[in-house]
């Protein structure tokens, strides 16, 4: 029992490494451009012709394309059958937290050292009245409702298992692996689904009243991504809808003491 018991510290790790970015993402794609203050004037950027020319454009842009194929590709790596096989080979039951570490650290890099280009040519932009006042308004409302939206799918997807914490939970208790105890309609989900927040996350990335040269290259490279990823069809939706609804009849059932 006792090496057993030392995985769950690991598990806490990496599940505190993940929401601490998690909170890092809000911020980073939420707040910075809805609350980052006033932008570039018009006059003093480029256009899009002049940009692809300039190198004080091309070199910060050229950065950030790295770091998102880095998240892109790490992202992607470990999630391949060959090397989720390899990594639970050698790492067992951490196999999933390791995943979910590794995925935070990455993120982690591209937020810290993301470059913003202020100068750079913009697809669009919320500057005259009455616009100015009203489009960051709606486009914070957006985020707020988007982002409540993520977390409440996440709780219906069982949290606990995406970060690995229910895989060394049940491996401590002898319960074996959790997935294995899914429904066949689960399991079917899973395998066509790679993120389960995709249309809320591309409502953050692209409900922003400046879309800029960096803003635009993460909003369209992260959208080519999870259109890749996305394959659900009518059998997941309607799995989907059961799971959703079982889970809101189970909160809002009265509790014994309230029965009596």
């Amino acid at each position: 029992m006792a090496p057993a018991l030392l995985l769950i510290p690991a598990a806490l790790a990496s599940f505190i490494l993940a929401f601490g970015t998690g909170v890092e993402f809000v911020r980073f794609t939420s707040l910075r451009p809805l609350l980052g203050g006033i932008p570039e004037s018009g006059d003093a950027r480029q256009g899009w012709l002049a940009a692809l020319q300039d190198r004080s454009i091309l070199a910060p842009l050229a950065w950030d394309l790295g770091l998102l194929l880095l998240f892109v590709g790490q992202h992607s790596l470990m999630a391949a059958e060959r090397v989720k096989a390899w990594t639970s080979r050698y790492f067992g039951v951490l196999q999933r937290s390791l995943y979910v570490a590794c995925t935070a650290l990455a993120l982690q890099l591209v937020m810290r050292y993301w470059e913003p280009i202020p100068k750079g040519p913009v697809l669009w932009e919320a500057r005259a009245e009455p616009w100015a006042t009203w489009v960051p308004l709606l486009c914070f409302v957006l985020h707020v409702i988007s982002w409540l939206l993520i977390f409440s799918i996440l709780l219906v997807f069982d949290y606990a298992e995406l970060m690995g914490l229910k895989q060394v939970y049940y491996h401590v208790l002898g319960l074996g692996e959790p997935l294995a105890l899914k429904s066949p309609r689960a399991l079917r989900l899973f395998s066509h689904l790679r993120h389960p927040v995709c249309v809320e996350l591309l409502t953050v990335l692209w409900v922003v009243p400046t879309l800029g040269t960096d803003r635009l290259l993460l909003a369209f490279l992260l959208t080519l991504y999870l259109g890749l990823a996305h394959g659900l069809d009518q059998q997941d939706l309607r799995y989907l809808r059961a799971q959703l609804q079982r889970k809101l009849h189970l909160l809002s059932r009265p509790q014994d003491g309230e029965a009596e």
